[in-house]
């Protein structure tokens, strides 16, 4: 926690004025009792119009110091709950865009989104109810007690037996809700993982005619969450009256006490109004600390949640600088995999085994196998999406965990499985690959991409719009985009993960054609269930159930490993031909 309160750091002065003025409100609140038991006392009982008046004037003055004191307090905590709360989303957010991609499975999306938008929001919330209330409430309760002892001891000694009981009732209520609150939030991250998972896959849900059973999911998942907050609620709904109760016990009580002061000569009528209004605050102290209290329970288990996130260690280190020195018998070499092995967090298997290779530069090469074989596996070792938990991986002589990230990420791109593109441009998009690219720079990735007619024929071209997700594109004009983007930053090693599904065959063939033409000795990694999209690599690698059961060219494959030679006979049975 003391972590996420140095987000308050730069509003020091706003957290310290805003209980400040809120106190000065509380202590001209107290003073109006006394104020209303002089105007009983004294201006009723002499029938004096103007000291009535006079006292009048009194309250009038103190409700308006005492309303500017409100006003000035609420902008201050709202300056510093709202600046805070902007502060601790863009840690968090930084944090996440720090994690691995080990981090981001074991988390969950759901949950991320939820933790950046509604837990961060009740963290705001209870901070400003804070500020504002926290203190200015047991200021009001305890100076209400103090202001009764100035009135009439005896009497006095009944807010002394009250106030402990009401704090029993409050905090108490306080301990329970608590620990509640954080299972409410888990099962919302259930929910919203629901929602998501359905809006992302409603055309599959509709496809297989499963939307009753997809509504009986979510209605199983919400109504766990409706039962839960039901729960939180009657139990925090029971402050209310539990607090009433002894207030108004506490006021019969004041009556009593006051009726027999009064006939003894030892209090005035108007001094028992005061103690029935200084009881009446703390009544409304203790609701608005209830209140508060539940508000700052959900606000707790929300920042313990938020905080779960920041103390999430990314499970990757990058060194400031390029180390090691790349080995003589390694020159020639772009990637290459020693043994290597990799067992995902959580996983109960490996998802691949014993895998070595090396692909030299300027080379392509080819990645096949059935689906779960390992093939997106492998590639996002290169990059390090991922780090190998067994062998090495090595990246142009040198280890892959030996390169600074953008060191790293600037010699390999990857085009992955999903196309995905960003609301904004074409140009915006693309500028992802280089921001520095000129028109030529990008015209000239959109070529080999095979995406520059379709981008000609857009009424703005390069400055088309493109809605967020790529919504106004095809599927093919996404995945040419997205090659065409990695292509903009010139990279040493590029990576196809099966980025070339949506195409047809013609436009497939003539990518392939247009990668070997560039210039430079750029290595091509093509990820594909095609076998005529891969017969013309280098090297093909054919993988099975994590395992590297072939390597070696399209002809030598087919006379060499069987899985080769049935992934590609299942293929051309069907018409296919060879491109």
């Amino acid at each position: 926690m003391n972590r996420m309160l140095g987000y308050l750091k730069g509003y020091k002065r706003e957290s310290v004025l805003a209980p400040l003025f809120k106190m000065l409100e509380a202590t001209f609140d107290l003073f109006v009792p006394l104020v209303m038991a002089d105007i009983v006392n004294v201006g009723i009982a002499a029938h004096d119009l103007h000291y009535i008046l006079v006292r009048c004037g009194l309250l009038l003055l103190l409700a308006f110091v005492g309303l500017t004191c409100s006003l000035t307090a609420q902008y201050f905590s709202a300056k510093a709950a709202v600046g805070y709360s902007t502060a601790l989303r863009h840690a968090l957010f930084a944090h996440i865009q720090s994690l691995s991609f080990s981090e981001m499975d074991t988390l969950g999306t759901s949950t991320l989104i939820t933790r950046m938008t509604s837990d961060v929001n009740q963290v705001q919330s209870g901070l400003n109810l804070f500020l504002r209330l926290f203190l200015r409430s047991p200021f009001v309760v305890l100076g209400a007690m103090v202001m009764a002892f100035t009135v009439n001891a005896r009497a006095a000694m009944i807010f002394v037996v009250t106030i402990p009981l009401l704090s029993v009732v409050v905090f108490g209520v306080m301990v329970i809700t608590r620990p509640l609150y954080k299972t409410v939030q888990t099962r919302l991250d259930r929910v919203l993982g629901l929602t998501r998972e359905n809006l992302t896959g409603v055309r599959v849900v509709r496809a297989f005619d499963k939307e009753q059973s997809e509504i009986d999911r979510f209605e199983d998942a919400n109504a766990l969450l409706t039962g839960m907050q039901l729960h939180v609620g009657h139990l925090s709904a029971l402050m209310n009256p539990l607090t009433y109760v002894l207030i108004n016990l506490a006021i019969v009580a004041l009556l009593y006490v006051g009726s027999i002061e009064i006939n003894v000569g030892g209090m005035a009528s108007g001094d028992v109004i005061a103690l029935v209004n200084y009881m009446n605050q703390i009544l409304v102290e203790l609701v608005k600390l209830a209140n508060l209290i539940v508000q700052i329970s959900k606000a707790l288990a929300c920042a313990g949640r938020v905080q779960a996130v920041l103390d999430t260690k990314p499970g990757m280190t990058f060194p400031a600088k390029l180390l090691g020195e790349v080995a003589e018998d390694k020159t020639g070499d772009a990637v290459r995999f020693d043994h290597v092995g990799l067992t995902y967090t959580g996983a109960g298997a490996p998802s691949l085994t014993d895998i070595s290779f090396a692909a030299k530069k300027g080379q392509t090469i080819g990645v096949i196998g059935g689906t779960g074989s390992g093939k997106s596996s492998l590639v996002n070792l290169i990059p390090r999406f991922y780090d190998a938990t067994e062998g090495s991986v090595e990246i142009f002589g040198r280890p892959v965990a030996s390169y600074p990230r953008d060191a790293l990420r600037g010699r390999v791109a990857v085009v992955m499985q999903k196309a995905q593109l960003f609301g904004g441009t074409i140009r915006s998009n693309l500028l992802w690959g280089n921001k520095d690219a000129t028109d030529a720079d990008l015209w000239a990735a959109l070529e080999t991409a095979q995406a520059a007619d379709f981008v000609r024929a857009k009424p703005l071209g390069l400055d088309e719009p493109v809605e967020q997700g790529g919504r106004n594109l095809s599927g093919g004009q996404k995945q040419r985009l997205t090659i065409a983007r990695a292509l903009v930053g010139k990279p040493d090693i590029l990576i196809l993960d099966d980025s070339a599904s949506a195409l047809d065959y013609a436009t497939d063939a003539a990518l392939r054609k247009a990668l070997a033409a560039l210039p430079g000795a750029l290595t091509v990694f093509i990820v594909s269930q095609r076998a005529a999209s891969l017969q013309h690599a280098d090297q093909i690698l054919v993988l099975d159930d994590g395992h590297l059961v072939g390597i070696g060219t399209h002809s030598a494959l087919r006379s060499s490993c069987p899985v080769y030679e049935e992934i590609y006979e299942s293929q051309f049975k069907k018409g296919e031909a060879e491109a």
